[in-house]
């Protein structure tokens, strides 16, 4: 009789065992797999030391109505996405780190039953348009902004009672220990700090993270605020993510910065267009700004996103770009000494209740759409967009930028190119959460009901 030999392990074989034993050496006592689901709002599960490679290779089930859970914990089930059927979560090891006292921390895929990565996979929307732009030799960096409020542990926000100099030195002293802290945690966990101070709103911080390839940016999005977390607690506070966690105060952006090479070079600088832009990079920007409109459903969709998606608030209410213009939605930085990452461009209408994969194809995708198509890159606007007038707003393709629920829902599903980066499906599920939300918000005090909802 012919032995049958065992067939030699598969190079992913080896890869989850090499990085499970480099997880136990690190001392992980558990391991959390997570995801931002479609409404932003961070999900997961959670296995014993011992199951880390079922958990990247089998994954844990989850329901098929994940993709339409709601901020209220509510289901806004579709004919799709119902009481039948299974999902599975597969923690992705290689991005996987160990926090404090043996807590594991992981990014997740979704697939089906079978092993595949399912459409309602959100990380795979970032992925997908990364391999897009390289299809034709163009190389994404992503690098982003997180915007928070600190509040103490009766949930009222720090400064409220002596103040809160914005950009102060001396908030900032006082809270220097935390943020010390933060800093060496956030580095331990391989998401370097590049700069961090206290923000314009009443306990509101801002970090900046460095430019990373898109799929691992937005991983750090979601670390660093499992991180943020934790270093709260252990100093007895709270943090919130909401993009507006109290009516009247001051709104959490989660501005994304994009640049974009090809085979080094930079494409958005150097060339013969304004400010510098070659003609890809033009292209490019006039993708963003052009589809930006049927993207806010998504990049700043929550309901309560209308106070800060409003004119003179620095969110990029409207539609257009401009050099250093902080009320352009599309804001190009230069290449200069001031600039150490080179040039690139800051889309500020993104807030922090964004699921960051969604925001992040779709900003990819829509440059990818303006280079396909040889978009032309419309007038700078070098004004606050609101001062111009209406023939000056038509000639610079300006366009406010919805701030209702209904107006941002009748956009979103219009928007052929926001169909195409997310796929159908995905697309279908956006519209189920944000047509149930408004709905179920209507009539309430969605800032209250909502300010922890997407912290970690």
């Amino acid at each position: 009789m012919r032995q049958v030999l065992p067939s030699a392990p598969s190079d992913s074989s080896v890869s989850v065992e090499r990085q499970a034993e480099r997880l136990r050496e690190a001392g992980l006592r558990t391991l959390t797999g997570v995801v931002s689901d479609t409404g932003g709002i961070i999900r997961a599960k959670t296995v014993p030391a011992r199951r880390i490679e079922s958990f990247a290779r089998s994954g844990m089930g989850a329901s098929l109505t994940w993709p339409v859970f709601c901020v209220d914990n509510g289901i806004a089930m579709t004919p799709e996405l119902g009481v039948v059927g299974d999902l599975r979560l597969t923690a992705d090891l290689e991005r996987a780190v160990v926090l404090d006292h043996g807590f594991g921390w992981a990014p997740a895929d979704v697939r089906d039953q079978n092993g595949e990565l399912s459409p309602y996979c959100w990380r795979s929307v970032t992925r997908r348009q990364v391999d897009r732009l390289a299809s034709f030799g163009i190389e994404a960096m992503v690098g982003n902004e997180l915007e928070f409020g600190l509040l103490d542990e009766a949930g009222r926000p720090l400064g409220e009672r002596d103040g809160w100099p914005c950009y102060g030195a001396g908030v900032y002293s006082e809270l220097s220990e935390f943020a010390a802290d933060l800093c060496e945690r956030l580095d331990a966990a391989a998401v370097p700090v590049e700069q961090i101070h206290a923000e314009y709103g009443l306990g509101q911080f801002e970090i900046s993270l460095p430019p990373r390839d898109p799929v691992r940016a937005a991983d750090d999005v979601l670390l660093a605020r499992a991180v943020i977390g934790r270093t709260c607690r252990h100093h007895g506070l709270r943090v919130t993510f909401s993009p507006v966690p109290f009516s009247g105060g001051s709104g959490n952006g989660a501005h994304m910065h994009v640049s974009l090479t090809r085979d080094g070079v930079p494409l958005l600088s150097g060339g013969p267009l304004a400010e510098g832009l070659t003609a890809e990079g033009g292209s490019a920007v006039a993708g963003i700004v052009r589809h930006l409109p049927g993207s806010i459903a998504v990049l700043a969709g929550t309901v309560v996103s209308d106070q800060r998606m409003q004119p003179g608030h620095w969110s990029g209410a409207s539609a257009c770009w401009g050099v250093e213009n902080r009320e352009a939605a599309v804001r190009l930085l230069l290449a200069t000494h001031g600039n150490p990452h080179g040039a690139n461009v800051e889309v500020k209408c993104v807030d922090a209740g964004a699921n960051t994969y969604l925001a992040t194809g779709l900003v990819l995708g829509f440059a990818a759409i303006g280079i396909e198509e040889g978009l032309e890159l419309p007038a700078a606007v070098t004004v606050d967009p609101t001062q111009l007038t209406p023939e000056q707003a038509r000639a610079a393709g300006v366009v406010p930028l919805p701030n209702d629920a209904a107006g941002r829902i009748e956009l979103f599903e219009k928007s052929d190119a926001a169909r195409a980066v997310l796929g159908p499906e995905l697309r279908a599920a956006v519209l189920a959460v944000r047509r149930y939300e408004s709905e179920l918000y209507a009539d309430e005090d969605a800032h209250a009901l909502t300010r922890f909802a997407w912290s970690s």
